[in-house]
C-alpha cells in the first residue's frame, strides 16, 4: 500500500495513459510526469476508482513491482491491497468469503446450487458453525471432559425409565454452559436469541444426562408466513407481537435424538410449564418504546427448520391436535454468509466508519442489530443489498397456545382460550406414540458413546 503519487509513478506511460483517458484529462504532449500530476490532482477520483481502470493482468503487475502479494488474487484484492482503501478492502473480503462458502453471483444475487440437498446445506453453513466453535474453545474448551459427562452413553440410557425434567438456565449456572456446548453441536450455527429470552435444558431423571435444549425469545418483526397465517394488519402486528415468541433453538442430543425425543422437546417448548413461567418473568413490565404494560401471556411461539423442509415438525401431534402448523417458507435472506468471522470485520469497520440510524433515542445510539451492520456494511463497499438473500429457505411452523390465538392477536378476542397442554401430559403422550415404538424397533441408540460427542478430543489429550 502506497500513497497516489508512489503507486502512479510504479505505472508505465501506457496505463497512465489509460488512466488520464478515463479521468477526463488532455494527453497530447504529456510525459509521465505531467501525467501523474494531472492524475493526482483530479481529487473527485480516489486512488481506488483509478486503480478500477486497469485489467487484472495490469494489476498484478502493479502489485508486483510495489512488492505486494499478487498471485491468486482478483481485480478487487489487488486494488484494495494496492490503494489500502479499508472499503475496498471490506468489499474483497466479502467477496471472497462468499464464493469460498460456495455461492456464486448472478448479478447482484447470489445463488448457491442444489439449495434443496441438505447435505450441500450444512456444508454452506460449515465454516459460520467451525467460527462459532473456534470462538467458544477458549471458555468451554477446558471445561468439555466435565461437559460431557452430561451427555449419556447409549447403554445409560433405559427407555422405560427416561423421565424427562425442565430446568431453567440461569445466567453463570452450569447449565448455562451445558445449553451453550450444546447448542455448538447444531449443524447450522445457533442464535443467542433476540429480546426477552427463557432457556431450558431437559434433563433425564433417570440418569441426570442431558435430553434436549430449549430455547425462546422474541420474533422478529416481519415474517409474512406467520402474518399471512394471524392476518393482522401492521397496526395489530405492533400491539401484538409481545404475545408471540421464536424459539431461535430446540432440539434433542444423542443418544435420546435418535429415540425421536426432538419431537418431545419441540412439544415441550409449548407447554403451559413454559409459557407460564414466561408469563411470570416478563408479565408486568413495561414496553422499552411505548411505555405500555405488558401481560407476558404467549398466545403463539415460532420455528424454523434448520435445513429447508422440516420432517421433525411435520405431522407432529399431540394427542389428536397437530400442534406444529406449517405456514410457508421463509424468503431466504439473513446474515448467515457473513457469519464465519467476517462479521467481526464487518462490526469493526461499521463502528469507526458508519453511522447508526437509531429509530428511537430509547434504543440507545449504538447499531440496533446484526442486520443493520451488515446493510451498512455491503451499502459503503458498493455492493448490493440482494447479497442479504441467500436463497435458503426455510420451513415456517407455528404452534398456538391457545384455540383462539389468531382472533387473540388481531385483536378480535379479549382473552386467550389456552390449551391445557402440561408436561407430564405431553412426555406421558409421546412416551406411548413415539418412544418406546422407536426403542423397540431400532436399539442402535444403545451403541452411542459420548466420546464421540466431543468438539476439541485433542484439548482433552492436553490436560
Amino acid at each position: 500500500m502506497g500513497s497516489r503519487n508512489t503507486v502512479l509513478s510504479a505505472l508505465s506511460i501506457r496505463e497512465l495513459a489509460k488512466i488520464a483517458k478515463h479521468c477526463e484529462i488532455e494527453l497530447a504532449g504529456k510525459k509521465k510526469d505531467d501525467l501523474i500530476a494531472s492524475i493526482v490532482s483530479k481529487r473527485d477520483y480516489s486512488l481506488a476508482a483509478i486503480l478500477d481502470t486497469l485489467s487484472r493482468k495490469e494489476l498484478h503487475q502493479l502489485a508486483l513491482r510495489l512488492e505486494l502479494p499478487a498471485s491468486g488474487r482478483n481485480n478487487d484484492e489487488l486494488i484494495a491491497s494496492i490503494s489500502g482503501d479499508k472499503r475496498r478492502i471490506i468489499r474483497a473480503r466479502i467477496l471472497k468469503s462468499l464464493r469460498r462458502q460456495g455461492f456464486r453471483l448472478s448479478g447482484s444475487r447470489l445463488v448457491f446450487p442444489d439449495a434443496a440437498d441438505k447435505d450441500r446445506l450444512r456444508q454452506l453453513h460449515s465454516e459460520a458453525v467451525a467460527h462459532k466453535r473456534s470462538t467458544a474453545r477458549g471458555t468451554l474448551g477446558p471445561m468439555e471432559a466435565e461437559l460431557v459427562k452430561w451427555i449419556a452413553n447409549g447403554n445409560e440410557v433405559v427407555p422405560d425409565s427416561v423421565a424427562p425434567t425442565l430446568i431453567e438456565v440461569m445466567r453463570g449456572s452450569k447449565e448455562e454452559l451445558l445449553f451453550r456446548y450444546a447448542c455448538l453441536h447444531w449443524s447450522i450455527p445457533v442464535s443467542s436469541g433476540y429480546g426477552r429470552r427463557l432457556r431450558y435444558v431437559v434433563m433425564d431423571a433417570s440418569n441426570n444426562k442431558l435430553m434436549g435444549v430449549i430455547g425462546l425469545g422474541d420474533p422478529v418483526f416481519a415474517l409474512a408466513p406467520r402474518d399471512n397465517w394471524i392476518g393482522w394488519t401492521s397496526q395489530q402486528r405492533r400491539t401484538g407481537l409481545h404475545h408471540v415468541l421464536d424459539a431461535f433453538v430446540l432440539g434433542a442430543v444423542p443418544p435420546y435424538s435418535q429415540l425421536l425425543c426432538g419431537k418431545l422437546v419441540a412439544m415441550l417448548a409449548a407447554s403451559r410449564d413454559i409459557t407460564l413461567r414466561f408469563q411470570q418473568k416478563y408479565g408486568g413490565r413495561e414496553s422499552l418504546i411505548s411505555q405500555a404494560e405488558r401481560s407476558g401471556e404467549v398466545a403463539l411461539i415460532t420455528t424454523t427448520s434448520a435445513l429447508g423442509r422440516s420432517s421433525l415438525y411435520n405431522r407432529l401431534t399431540y394427542r389428536s391436535e397437530r400442534m406444529f402448523i406449517p405456514v410457508g417458507f421463509t424468503r431466504g435472506s439473513g446474515e448467515f454468509q457473513f457469519l464465519n468471522g467476517l462479521y467481526d470485520e464487518m462490526s469493526a469497520f461499521a463502528t469507526q466508519r458508519l453511522t447508526p440510524t437509531a429509530k428511537s433515542e430509547l434504543w440507545g445510539t449504538g447499531f440496533r442489530n446484526r442486520r443493520e451492520v451488515v446493510k451498512k456494511c455491503i451499502h459503503a463497499a458498493g455492493l448490493h443489498q440482494d447479497l442479504l438473500y441467500h436463497g435458503v429457505q426455510r420451513e415456517v411452523f407455528l404452534v398456538p397456545t391457545a384455540s383462539n390465538s389468531a382472533k387473540y392477536l388481531r385483536g378480535d378476542d379479549l382473552s386467550l382460550q389456552f390449551y391445557d397442554r402440561r408436561a407430564d401430559d405431553i412426555f406421558a403422550w409421546f412416551r406411548e406414540r413415539w418412544l418406546l415404538n422407536r426403542a423397540e424397533r431400532d436399539p442402535s441408540f444403545a451403541d452411542f458413546t459420548r466420546s464421540s460427542y466431543l468438539l476439541w478430543p485433542q484439548s482433552m489429550d492436553q490436560q
